[in-house]
């Protein structure tokens, strides 16, 4: 069961020892809270206000299961789309986009972000709001800055929910969302609530978790803080010809469309996008293949999973109308177990996987291209049994 901390008062703070007080993460979890209360009153916070949104914060070990237990990711693209794309949720998505079609047009007007952008969000992170999550917000965000595997990330999630509770937009006690602290219909982290919250339906408050308008301006506001190109696509469907140098493939190679269509490329629907696009091939050379334009790199601000936001990705073009992928016959993958075996093989032949979880991250990918490269293997970034056995 979670442990409820005894009341520190910024009084108390002043007798702890130096070090407590300056631990970024770790340590005995009291000492750890009243570092956050020192920190805190030292920005300006007033102390009766941070003793009163620190008092019932508490550790909550299921926030850190959830965190280690994220094995979802471990699925590649074609049964990631399968588990989280249903015939209901395109439905239920082109019903919300009728029921909020004048918050869209407004959403499109004003920032450039398509509808179907938004509603995959929408669909992927709560299942259009209905479920949010029962986390305690405030616990999730203590958690998870006290253990040291992102305290750079967490640590100022807490002091941002301490000034939405200054703001009267956040309850201590109450306030619930997902095991890593994300609120509201969206999932924003309290920090992208202060800079890109918006009041869509004009109530005078920012409510993300009870108000659609309110959940769908704000998604829109952060991606266009995070750097959207208004009215661009992310990404594209495409047919590949069967002797492309597969080297060329990959997230951040990007080519203009011009050469693109000189190599063979063509646009499964419509035409491609006079603009630069990397090719992706979710699962190599024989699975589907798309274009990704500069908008699909502002995904992973959002998400920083491959596998999530090319699912999301592709789910928006659905809800807008384009048909479902080809998905070829790829090449058989690894398990799970094979996935780090093949990891540990790359790392130490000096490549940064970015560590042995057994999710095709990026840093995998790319390490994967490399070395299928090297042995003169068709170089599309897809891990086979076949360059396991060859490492």
């Amino acid at each position: 069961m979670p442990r409820l901390l005894p009341a520190l008062s910024v009084s108390v703070l002043l007798s702890l020892p130096a070090s407590s007080l300056l631990a970024q993460c770790g340590g005995d979890f009291p000492a750890f809270i009243a570092g956050l209360k020192a920190e805190a009153v030292s920005q300006g916070h007033a102390p009766g206000d941070v003793d009163a949104f620190f008092r019932s914060a508490r550790q909550d070990p299921a926030v850190l299961r959830a965190d280690r237990a994220q094995g979802v990711f471990q699925r590649p693209f074609l049964d990631f789309s399968r588990r989280l794309i249903s015939q209901n949720r395109i439905d239920r998505g082109r019903q919300n986009a009728r029921k909020y079609d004048a918050v869209f047009d407004r959403i499109e007007s004003q920032y450039g972000v398509s509808r179907g952008v938004l509603l995959a969000f929408w669909a992927f992170e709560t299942d259009y709001g209905a479920v949010q999550g029962n986390f305690n917000t405030l616990n999730a965000l203590v958690t998870l800055a006290h253990d040291c595997r992102r305290p750079e990330l967490f640590r100022p999630q807490v002091l941002a929910a301490l000034e939405l509770y200054e703001h009267g937009d956040f309850d201590p006690a109450r306030t619930t969302g997902a095991w890593a602290g994300e609120i509201g219909m969206v999932q924003m982290l309290p920090g992208d609530i202060l800079e890109s919250g918006v009041d869509g339906d004009g109530d005078g408050h920012v409510r993300l978790k009870s108000s659609a308008p309110d959940a769908l301006v704000s998604g829109a506001n952060l991606l266009a803080g995070l750097g959207w190109r208004a009215n661009e696509p992310w990404i594209q469907e495409v047919i590949v010809p069967d002797r492309l140098d597969w080297a060329l493939s990959g997230p951040g190679k990007p080519r203009p469309a011009g050469d693109w269509q000189a190599l063979g490329v063509r646009a499964r629907d419509g035409r491609l996008a006079d603009l630069p696009a990397s090719l992706i091939l979710p699962q190599g050379r024989n699975g589907p293949a798309f274009l990704a334009y500069p908008n699909f790199d502002v995904y992973f601000e959002w998400n920083q999973s491959f596998v999530y936001v090319m699912t999301a990705a592709y789910f928006a073009t659905r809800l807008e109308g384009a048909p479902i992928y080809l998905a070829g016959t790829p090449d058989p993958g690894l398990s799970g177990d094979q996935m780090k075996a093949l990891q540990r093989k790359l790392a130490a032949r000096g490549h940064d996987v970015g560590g042995i979880d057994g999710i095709l991250g990026a840093g995998t990918r790319a390490a994967v291209q490399a070395e299928q490269t090297r042995l003169g293997m068709p170089a599309d970034a897809w891990p086979t049994v076949a360059l396991l056995n060859a490492l």
